[in-house]
């Protein structure tokens, strides 16, 4: 007798972005197996499986930039049967539209999304947020790691301290600069690897996702790409969260996230 569960439902592929591990996404993973998804979370290419082991071997996603992690997870889709519903965070956010640009998704969802090619302006904060890999431009080529303080600011600017520091201690690993390098020059590069196909009209539902206090991508930045796939005929859906920072999905309100998230897939029929 076979007991695997059966779905009509497409699986959920959960990306996340720099400096979290995917481990980061086993709460929701628990949630949305619960509401019937057969859901998982690769890492990115080359990532240890714990948080500890990529600690341990700070150098090993080093030089990888978002093709690397686009062709990673586009591999991994297509050796599936199904296109998978995509959500990802941050950079995991970016690489979530450009694999819903490709076909790659059945619907996607970006949170707190990086800036894509096109995207203007870059706000200080955001800068700011990214001055630990861009202040030296040999980061381009290395994994930086952040500090508790600089994961305040970037991350847990929007919860309390304390529980800033035991996020940062529970799930933070280091991260390849070379993203950051490529989509801070973006908008100088005419080939840039951080550009989207935002006139695909044939590509699943989008939802776009912001924290209204997020210091690394504040909601102009979300705002201003949702304004990119003003072109596209697909559904291109906007949400801001007022009080909420970068570590929404990570932090003690992350459950408010999840439901919304699952109720927009009902909505869509998915």
């Amino acid at each position: 007798m076979n007991d695997t569960p059966t779905t009509t439902r497409p699986p959920v592929m959960f990306i996340h972005g720099l400096w979290l591990h995917s481990s980061s996404w086993y709460p929701w993973i628990d949630a949305f197996t619960e509401a019937g998804y057969i859901a998982n979370a690769p890492g990115w290419p080359e990532e240890a499986e714990t948080v500890e082991a990529a600690r341990s071997e700070p150098d090993r996603e080093a030089d990888h930039g978002i093709d690397d992690v686009v062709n990673h997870y586009a591999g991994i889709i297509r050796s599936a049967d199904q296109l998978p519903i995509l959500i990802g965070h941050s950079f995991g956010g970016t690489i979530v539209e450009k694999l819903l640009g490709q076909n790659l998704g059945a619907a996607g969802i970006a949170i707190d999304a990086a800036a894509i090619k096109g995207v203007l302006p870059v706000p200080a904060s955001a800068l700011r947020s990214a001055a630990p890999v861009l202040k030296h431009p040999s980061n381009k080529h290395k994994t930086v790691s952040l500090t508790g303080k600089e994961f305040q600011y970037a991350f847990g600017n929007a919860i309390p301290a304390d529980e800033s520091d035991t996020l940062w201690q529970q799930w933070t690993i280091p991260a390849p600069g070379k993203p950051i390098f490529q989509a801070a020059s973006a908008n100088f590069n005419p080939h840039s690897e951080d550009k989207v196909d935002t006139k695909n009209s044939n590509r699943g539902p989008l939802l776009l996702i912001a924290g209204g206090k997020d210091h690394t991508v504040p909601p102009s930045v979300t705002k201003s790409t949702r304004n990119r796939y003003r072109h596209s005929d697909a559904t291109t859906d906007y949400l801001e969260f007022a009080d909420r920072g970068h570590s929404l999905v990570i932090d003690s309100g992350w459950r408010d996230i999840a439901d919304t998230c699952l109720k927009w897939l009902t909505d869509q029929g998915l």
